[in-house]
């Protein structure tokens, strides 16, 4: 790989680190068979490989993560919202009631002596006793019942959110639903739970560029919703990120109708480091992507 500027290059290396920037210098590496027939990256680099087609990656895929939390973060406070007046609409604790949660969330498996509500509560509790959060202070400064709904969805991370709402029962997520284009309930527990994986992606700086979505979301049917209906034919299909920023577009029309994120991503995505074997393909990104109805 040319380093034409070594003190530059040591620079980075010390801001940055060896190994966070070696994501982003592995597409340059040269495919080797080894002796079983099986193909890895190899140690050596492409030709025509240079430490800036890394450098210059890292920065592009800076600014693609906080693209990827400003769309998430309005979608995590408008999920918080609908599943507070939801569940709320039977009774302020009724999110610490077994009955009206599905009984697959609320059932003890066996060979296990806590159901995945049991866990997902005790998380709840200790965040409650814990937070230094002002009105959870003034809550358990002045009341002794544990918090009401609306309160405790404030304490809970995307992940535990998006745990708890694969719990709720199936009429309370219909009243979601129609709070977001009448999206099925399965797609919409499916694309919540793939996306707070994604914000910890992104809330912990890994890389999100090419990286393959760890919990793939489900899919509409064909024709169910035809401005996602490219994603199956998308190079990787629903295994790439391009996946989840289709998603984050789909829920955000719903959430935010006037916002320009799509507009502020199409820009970015011209951006692309210019260098040898790389193309935003790679992350599942269909030619034409930004003349898709989705995203007009």
């Amino acid at each position: 790989m040319s380093v034409p500027d070594t003190a530059k290059a040591e620079e980075y290396l010390r801001r940055i680190g060896y190994y966070r920037l070696s994501g982003y210098w592995y597409p340059f590496r040269v495919f080797v068979k080894n002796q079983d027939g099986s193909i890895t990256r190899g140690d050596r680099f492409k030709s025509g490989a240079e430490f800036k087609h890394a450098t210059d990656l890292y920065a592009f895929d800076k600014t693609l993560r906080l693209l990827a939390l400003d769309a998430i973060e309005r979608i995590e406070i408008s999920v918080r919202t609908e599943v507070a007046l939801a569940i709320g609409a039977h009774n302020p604790w009724a999110h610490r009631d077994p009955s009206q949660l599905d009984r697959r969330f609320t059932t003890t498996k066996p060979g296990q002596n806590r159901s995945k509500f049991d866990v997902w509560r005790d998380r709840l509790d200790d965040r409650a006793a814990g937070s230094k959060e002002e009105f959870a202070d003034h809550f358990r400064t002045k009341y002794s019942d544990p918090m009401p709904v609306w309160i405790a969805v404030e304490l809970l991370d995307f992940g535990p959110l998006s745990h708890f709402l694969s719990g709720m029962k199936y009429s309370d997520l219909q009243n979601i639903s129609r709070s977001y284009g009448g999206i099925r309930p399965p797609l919409i527990t499916s694309w919540v739970r793939s996306l707070s994986v994604v914000r910890n992606v992104c809330a912990h700086h890994s890389r999100l560029w090419n990286k393959p979505l760890v919990d793939q979301p489900k899919l509409p049917k064909s024709g169910e919703m035809p401005e996602l209906d490219h994603i199956a034919t998308s190079p990787g299909g629903n295994r790439r990120i391009y996946t989840a920023f289709a998603l984050m577009r789909c829920l955000l029309k719903q959430v935010n109708p006037r916002t320009k994120w799509a507009d502020r991503l199409k820009t970015h995505m011209t951006t692309f480091p210019v260098a040898p074997d790389i193309n935003i393909a790679d992350a599942g990104f269909p030619d034409d992507w930004e003349k898709l109805p989705l995203w007009n």
